[in-house]
C-alpha cells in the first residue's frame, strides 16, 4: 500500500495554513493555529485517530476565532481528500459514540465522496478561552465539505469543554475507522464501482 499521505496549503487575506496529513499514522501532532484549545482539539484528533499531523496557521484571530477555525478545517478536509485518492479498499462506514464526564458524542461517517453535514445538540456554554463553542460545529461541516464525507454529529452534556472534547474525539475514531484499509476488499467499496 502506498503512503496515504497529503500536504495542503491555504493562503487569503484572511489566514495562511499549511497542514501536513498522514493517514497511516502513528498520532503524533505539531499543531500551531494561535488557539490554545482549537491546538489541543487538533493534536487529540491526531492521538485518538492515529493519524501524523501538522498544522501551521496564521490567522485574523484579532478579529475573531471564526476563520482560522474554518479554514484548518477546509484544509485538513483537502488533505483528506488527496490522501485518501480513489479510496480504493477502505472500510468506507463507521460511528463513534464518546463520552467525557457527564457529556457525549456521537459520529456517524460515510466517506463517499459525497459531502453532507447534520448536526444535533447545543454546547452548554459559548466560549472555552479563545474557542467560540459553535466552531466545533462549523469544523465539522467545514472538514465533510472538503472531505467529502456524508457526516452526522451529535452532543449532549453539561459542559462545553468536555462536550466539544467529546466530539472531536468521537469524529477521529469515526474517521479512522472508516478509513482503515480492509484486506478483504479489492477496489473502490461501492456497487458503482466508484466514489
Amino acid at each position: 500500500m502506498s503512503e496515504r499521505t497529503a500536504t495542503r496549503t491555504r493562503e487569503t487575506a484572511e489566514t495562511s495554513i499549511e497542514c501536513t496529513l498522514t493517514i497511516d499514522g502513528t498520532g503524533t501532532a505539531a499543531i500551531d493555529t494561535g488557539i490554545g484549545f482549537f491546538d489541543h482539539m487538533l493534536t487529540s484528533f491526531a492521538k485518538h485517530g492515529l493519524f501524523d499531523l501538522e498544522v501551521e496557521c496564521d490567522g485574523d484571530l484579532e478579529v475573531d476565532d471564526h476563520h482560522t477555525v474554518e479554514d484548518v478545517a477546509i484544509v485538513l478536509g483537502e488533505a483528506f481528500d488527496e490522501a485518501l485518492g480513489d479510496r480504493a479498499g477502505i472500510v468506507r462506514y463507521a460511528d463513534r459514540k464518546v463520552p467525557l464526564d457527564e457529556a457525549v458524542a456521537s459520529a456517524v461517517v460515510d466517506v463517499s465522496g459525497r459531502p453532507r453535514f447534520y448536526f444535533d445538540g447545543t454546547f452548554s456554554q459559548e466560549q472555552i478561552g479563545d474557542f467560540t463553542s459553535d466552531m466545533a460545529r462549523h469544523f465539522g461541516e467545514s472538514l465533510a465539505m472538503n472531505a467529502g464525507l456524508t457526516l452526522h454529529l451529535a452532543v449532549s452534556g453539561e459542559n462545553a469543554h468536555h462536550e466539544v472534547e467529546a466530539l472531536f474525539k468521537a469524529l477521529t475514531r469515526s474517521l479512522d475507522d472508516a478509513t482503515r484499509i480492509d484486506e478483504r476488499r479489492q477496489g473502490t467499496p461501492s456497487t458503482k464501482g466508484t466514489l
